[in-house]
């Protein structure tokens, strides 16, 4: 990029994006805010943000249960221990709030798992168009070192959240789609073969996939998802004594280091 073309968008940017138009009217993807798009719920709405057309009652709710399913009102989870932590050092909400979010984009939960799973069933798909046997994809992925994730849950070897997300699908539609089908055939294979369990992701990805979203969608629509349960966490601790969400004493941290530190001196 040079800069004449750094100066055409220096006061000026074109998009079809949308557009607010103070004391007139709001614009999102071609409809006006307040007087089409009004009578959508808050995630239906992020939806349509994201993906600038109405994927359809029916895919709202589908993901609807995903974020119900995975509030979990827990201060031990990760992103909620962040929270709750925030609301024990009386930081206010939203760095609260954000500072959770932050880090449910881990490597081993969260959203960087969930779009790999999304591009593990993609690429699978292909695979199997191109006339490969599923198992054997699901082996080659494990030759090459790669994490298969949605598969094994860390601290359990059981997913409470799959029997309801099954329910939900197929009280909306989703249940005898391609890739959750998939997702069920390989549990099968690497339960047989290597004793895996499934979790969630799995299911919620492979739902995804036969939604038809890309995975840059689909990381947009799960990145705020566990923030209903963040927020009793933060509550939680912040009516508390400061400080006082799980301390740890000096003699309880296992140092392996050159050094111990003099504390006392």
């Amino acid at each position: 990029m040079n800069h004449e073309q750094l100066l055409e968008t220096e006061s000026h940017w074109l998009t079809r994006i949308g557009k607010a138009f103070l004391t007139e009217r709001v614009v999102m993807h071609g409809k006006d805010l307040h007087h089409e798009l009004d009578h959508l719920e808050w995630l239906h709405l992020y939806l349509y943000c994201i993906l600038g057309k109405d994927p359809g009652e029916n895919v709202a709710k589908m993901l609807n249960s995903y974020w119900v399913g995975t509030s979990y009102p827990d201060p031990s989870i990760w992103p909620n221990h962040v929270a709750a932590l925030a609301g024990s050092v009386r930081t206010t909400p939203s760095l609260g709030l954000m500072a959770g979010l932050s880090i449910s984009e881990a490597s081993i939960y969260g959203r960087r798992p969930e779009v790999r799973a999304l591009d593990f069933f993609y690429r699978a798909g292909k695979w199997c168009d191109e006339g490969g046997m599923l198992a054997d994809f699901v082996d080659h992925e494990k030759s090459l070192g790669r994490i298969l994730y949605g598969y094994g849950r860390p601290l359990a070897t059981t997913d409470e959240r799959i029997a309801f997300t099954l329910d939900k699908a197929k009280e909306y539609g989703f249940s005898e789609g391609r890739y959750l089908k998939m997702a069920f055939s390989v549990y099968e294979h690497l339960n047989t073969t290597y004793g895996y369990s499934m979790n969630v992701a799995a299911v919620h990805a492979a739902l995804a996939a036969d939604m038809g979203f890309s995975c840059e969608e689909y990381q947009l629509i799960l990145t705020p998802c566990f923030v209903a349960g963040m927020a009793p966490c933060f509550r939680d601790t912040k009516s508390r004594r400061e400080g006082s969400f799980f301390p740890i004493r000096c003699e309880s941290i296992v140092y392996h280091g050159r050094e111990k530190r003099d504390w006392e001196g």
